[in-house]
């Protein structure tokens, strides 16, 4: 778990990752592998559709949250509340037609929270602590059931893929280890 003070930290949501496309009035909901979810998460779309920017790119997660307040990913998966389904936003790649993958994360942030500054339900800017508290929050995610924390560096571009500048690192107690080894398995 990176600790410096140029790196962001971020909650792991035990959930889909998406990209969402707004271009006018039409909206469309990308996973990792292009499949078009456009159709599966009500809320999520109609948010997008009520924002007053009409033109952006955000990346993020799908999730749907349990009585407790944390992630559900067994109930996202059962597919049985895709109308309860929200997004965490947690970067912007393009807005108003202009590219923003070049930019430092962090100026991408800004950009972010400018694009969701009026809260509607349905998409959220994912929280995220900045600085050398990286190994005490993942601690703490720990420590209360979360599935582990991302960790990017704030003065990088956007880049698809595995980076080392993108670091990922996730609660070993988690359920969702117990997926990844019945997988394998």
């Amino acid at each position: 778990m990176p600790a410096g003070p140029d790196w962001i930290h971020e909650i792991k949501h035990d959930g889909y990752r998406l990209i969402i496309q707004r271009e006018g009035k039409r909206v469309r909901l990308f996973t990792r592998n292009g499949n078009d979810w456009s159709d599966r998460f009500p809320l999520i779309t109609e948010a997008a559709l009520r924002n007053r920017i009409s033109s952006f790119v955000i990346d993020g997660e799908a999730v749907l949250l349990g009585v407790d307040g944390r992630s559900d990913f067994n109930g996202l998966h059962s597919r049985k509340h895709n109308d309860e389904v929200q997004f965490y936003a947690f970067d912007i790649l393009a807005m108003q037609g202009e590219d923003l993958r070049p930019l430092p994360l962090h100026l991408r942030k800004n950009n972010l929270a400018r694009l969701l500054a009026r809260p509607v339900d349905g998409i959220f800017v994912s929280d995220f602590e900045q600085g050398e508290i990286g190994p005490d929050l993942f601690r703490h995610a720990c420590m209360t059931g979360l599935e582990g924390l991302v960790s990017k560096h704030r003065e990088r571009p956007y880049r698809g893929g595995r980076s080392p500048h993108w670091i990922k690192v996730k609660n070993r107690t988690h359920h969702s280890i117990d997926r990844v080894k019945e997988a394998f398995s």
